[in-house]
């Protein structure tokens, strides 16, 4: 098997595209949908290839010998051996869409080039030299049957068809008396073709078997998330191919990792556009994101506590009693010259739309106030309920989906008090300041961690474009492959255009 320089093989571009290039059909709506067009098998082609001709390279003609007669000389032994492969070409090759089967690999006009000796005897007679091989006009076709292992999720791969055919073998013979073995020049052909022929496709079938589908099978069909949730990009069904596209349907849907319960709602059909102009395409729905939202929820993990010692030294705002006294005066009667606490929460799982015109969210928040009594426990002062409209940058930072939050102006209501009845507007300026300074930092802080993409490591994404339809996200991009981190393999940032809107 062909290897980088980092000892990474080099089956692992065409393994890439392999992996975001298998779908399903008859199974449930997927919550992510992965495409590779023919000009990502173009790219797979020229990365295989290139792997493929250095596995045919190490192809071993098995030494081989024969009995040769001539008349008024009687009998005589032959034999060719120290067969040596000084080159395995491949100059048109072609990864086709081959619908109901998966791939299918061809190639036309190879040639190959093999020295070797050889000897004859006859009794008391012995000569030898050594000879040149010339296999021209060589085509190969394979197929590659793409499938799923149903247990674990991965994709699998298998030689599924092949065949080789040579048009022409040719030797050239050279050494004292070769022109004794140039009289059986056509049965010596004849055997070297026949064993070309079988050759190849051996090395064919084992590399797939051997290198190719364990290699797949390294591919995660589970990313983590942080310590409460992880992410499943298993594939949902066996494999479908059309003449013009390779999709992958995902599961693409995020559950506790500690416990995992189907959510109350199923993802909503997607379907890819018909579009070509990048190598691979990648729709996420909108349910991926919403089942993060109902795990992270359930789990407690949208919610912070904000205290005095959180605010800037600064700020004309504190989180004491004292503070919010000059707003609300019974607070200060009632809990003079304490420490106030906001425990702010979201209520209900976030819920993410998403249409062609962009991303609507409008998230509903809680802020629960207390005050901090000298034994520690905690006074509730009032219960706020909070709703905004978002806007938010998303973009792509290695293989990485990162994004930045931005809010607008926050709504109000008073849904519960302790300290009686007041206008809400009286703690406007002071929600105003603690949540774009307080908590939506730290949100953001968050969302630039990234949110895992199905793609194995190495890939580069470039030339990069996102778009916004009924139900999901969709995003375009070129694959280059990296094959070391050293000398600008790492990759880049790369930001999508904005998208505004609610969300």
């Amino acid at each position: 098997m062909a290897r980088g320089p980092d000892n990474t093989p080099s089956w692992a571009p065409l393994v890439v595209l392999v992996a975001v290039g298998t779908g399903m059909a008859g199974a449930p709506n997927p919550g992510a949908v992965a495409r590779i067009s023919q000009k990502g098998l173009d790219y797979a082609c020229q990365q295989g290839m290139a792997a493929l001709q250095k596995e045919l390279e190490k192809i071993r003609i098995p030494d081989f010998s024969g009995k040769f007669k001539i008349k008024h000389l009687g009998n005589g032994h032959y034999s060719f051996y120290s067969m040596q492969m000084r080159g395995f070409q491949l100059p048109n090759s072609q990864i086709r869409m081959v619908p109901s089967v998966g791939l299918g690999l061809s190639s036309r006009n190879a040639s190959v080039r093999i020295s070797g000796r050889w000897k004859a005897r006859k009794n008391f007679l012995k000569t030898s030299g050594g000879f040149d091989l010339s296999v021209e006009g060589v085509s190969i076709s394979a197929d590659l049957k793409l499938g799923r292992d149903p247990t674990s999720g991965h994709a699998t791969v298998t030689c599924s068809n092949c065949s080789s055919h040579i048009d022409r073998v040719h030797v050239r013979i050279s050494g004292r008396l070769g022109w004794l073995i140039r009289l059986f020049r056509k049965k010596i052909e004849s055997s070297l073709r026949n064993n070309m022929n079988s050759q190849i496709c051996n090395t064919m079938t084992r590399a797939v078997s051997s290198k190719l589908q364990p290699f797949i099978q390294t591919l995660p069909v589970t990313a983590k998330l942080d310590a409460v949730a992880e992410v499943n990009y298993s594939l949902v069904a066996p494999p479908t191919v059309t003449a013009e596209t390779l999709d992958v349907e995902l599961k693409g849907e995020v559950s506790r990792r500690d416990h995992h319960s189907p959510p109350p709602f199923a993802p909503p059909a997607l379907a890819l556009p018909a579009v070509h102009d990048r190598m691979v395409y990648l729709g996420l729905s909108e349910y991926l994101f919403n089942t993060a939202g109902l795990v992270y929820q359930q789990a407690g993990a949208l919610s912070l506590v904000l205290k005095d010692d959180m605010i800037p030294k600064d700020s004309p705002f504190r989180l004491t009693t004292k503070f919010l006294g000059t707003l609300l005066p019974q607070v200060a009667k009632m809990f003079p010259n304490m420490e106030a606490q906001f425990h702010i929460s979201v209520s209900s799982p976030p819920h993410l739309s998403m249409q062609p015109a962009g991303l609507a969210f409008r998230p509903t928040l809680e802020t629960q106030a207390f005050a901090v009594l000298p034994n520690s426990s905690l006074a509730s002062l009032f219960l706020l309920g909070m709703s905004t409209n978002a806007s938010m940058k998303v973009s792509a930072r290695s293989e990485r989906i990162v994004g930045e939050l931005r809010l607008d102006r926050l709504l109000l209501e008073l849904k519960h008090t302790n300290v009686g009845n007041f206008p809400v507007e009286l703690l406007q300026a002071l929600m105003d300041y603690v949540v774009p300074t307080l908590v939506l930092p730290r949100v953001n802080q968050r969302l630039q961690k990234g949110f895992p993409l199905p793609m194995p490591a190495r890939v580069q994404l470039y030339n990069l474009e996102l778009q916004s339809h009924q139900n999901f996200l969709m995003f375009g991009a070129d694959v280059r492959y990296a094959r070391s981190r050293r000398g600008g393999g790492a990759v880049r940032s790369c930001p999508f255009r904005f998208l505004r809107g609610p969300f």
